[in-house]
């Protein structure tokens, strides 16, 4: 284990312990966008307590809350209450999300929690009058990426300004949802909530692995986006978090179509970064178990790995970047430190750029500011809406 160090004031639940207190939070900040409720959350965490370290009995508990909760999602459905069937649904859905997250290997039981997931945000999804929320397939390659894509567009040829969303290293397209989305699209905004190469129900489900040259995938988003008649092909923008930092920093260098570009954590030398963990065995803050980076990469060993993380740098590419620059980190992150955000921030090459540090006194200083996401996303979206021309309409 691996103490959690609190230079700033956040929701350590497991003190001794990163990984667990950094992955209660994640659930704790999904709160107030209805991923999660302080109770059941409270109700799990007092059953680990005495337990912290032990990933199956995380595995258990998460996902003994998230078939509870479903099961109060299928009741209200039998008696026709769709509201509330909705709401739990979505609380499931973070649920069985935090319980998969530390299972490796990704036998089938840890898929089948997956399968879970995913089949919650799903049947929200459907019963969610207030939009219209699509699964859909992007081609990619010689295959498809799984997505999500929803319309602030009020007709089929009400053409709005969109923007590619993508998670990070050990994220999903569904969590991306209790992260800003519905924030997004009040401002206009259409998403599409993208499960990119390595992520999700793409590594998952279909083998894809990570690969560093993001642009691809990207590239491929914009390419579906550019067929929607309710999308403004001039007005696309990417947004990615955590390792996303890396994701959306390099798209936007290489695939000029993106008109600005959101850095929500950054991500400067990746090959670095793990080589630090790897050489430490893991006695570093980590999100999830070290052997995350070879299962997403489809490698066979850490050596493996890192030889693939070689190309996971910046150095050379962020000088292209011609679009809006927005990058977000905190003051108090224990995973990247905040000196590579001012690596990053004075190497790119656009002219409208910002760095953003969010500090320990004002709150939102950890990873991707999941201490306290009320104040990190209305200012990260309000940026994203204007560079990118949007009104609520």
């Amino acid at each position: 284990m691996v103490a959690a160090i609190r230079n700033a004031e956040w929701c350590a639940w497991f003190p001794e312990d990163y990984r667990w207190s950094y992955n209660v939070m994640l659930v704790f900040a999904v709160v107030p966008t209805g991923g999660a409720e302080v109770g059941e959350i409270d109700r799990v965490c007092r059953r680990l307590a005495g337990h912290v370290g032990d990933d199956e009995r995380w595995f258990r508990e998460w996902g003994a809350m998230g078939d509870h909760v479903r099961g109060l999602a299928e009741k209200a459905e039998a008696r026709g209450d769709r509201r509330a069937a909705l709401a739990h649904y979505r609380r499931a859905t973070s649920y069985y999300f935090a319980a998969e997250r530390f299972r490796f290997p990704k036998d089938e039981e840890a898929l089948t929690s997956y399968r879970a997931m995913t089949d919650c945000f799903r049947r929200a999804a459907e019963l969610d009058d207030r939009y219209t929320i699509e699964h859909v397939e992007i081609p990619y390659e010689d295959t498809a990426l799984p997505a999500i894509f929803i319309s602030a567009a009020s007709s089929p040829d009400d053409r709005r300004p969109a923007v590619l969303f993508m998670s990070g290293f050990d994220g999903n397209k569904e969590h991306n949802w209790f992260l800003g989305a519905e924030d997004l699209i009040a401002r206009g905004v259409s998403v599409l909530s993208l499960d990119s190469p390595g992520v999700g129900e793409a590594v998952r489900f279909r083998g894809i692995p990570l690969r560093h040259d993001y642009e691809v995938a990207g590239g491929a988003a914009i390419d579906w986006l550019e067929g929607r008649s309710d999308v403004d092909a001039d007005r696309i923008g990417v947004m990615a978090l955590s390792l996303g930092g890396y994701y959306a920093s390099r798209c936007a260098s290489m695939e000029p179509r993106f008109k600005a570009c959101v850095a929500w954590g950054a991500i400067w030398d990746y090959h670095r970064i793990w080589r630090e963990r790897i050489e430490a065995a893991y006695a570093k803050q980590l999100p999830v178990p070290g052997e995350h980076l070879v299962w997403s990469t489809g490698t066979s060993s850490n050596e493996e790995a890192l030889r693939l993380l070689e190309d996971f740098r910046l150095a050379d590419v962020v000088p292209r970047m011609t679009c809006p620059f927005l990058l977000a980190h905190g003051e108090d992150d224990q995973q990247v430190p905040v000196s590579d955000a001012h690596l990053l921030y004075d190497a790119c090459g656009s002219a409208d750029k910002t760095l953003r540090i969010f500090t320990n006194e004002e709150g939102a200083a950890q990873h991707c500011h999941m201490d306290n996401l009320s104040i990190a996303v209305p200012e990260i979206n309000g940026w994203l809406a204007d560079r990118l021309g949007a009104s609520a309409g």
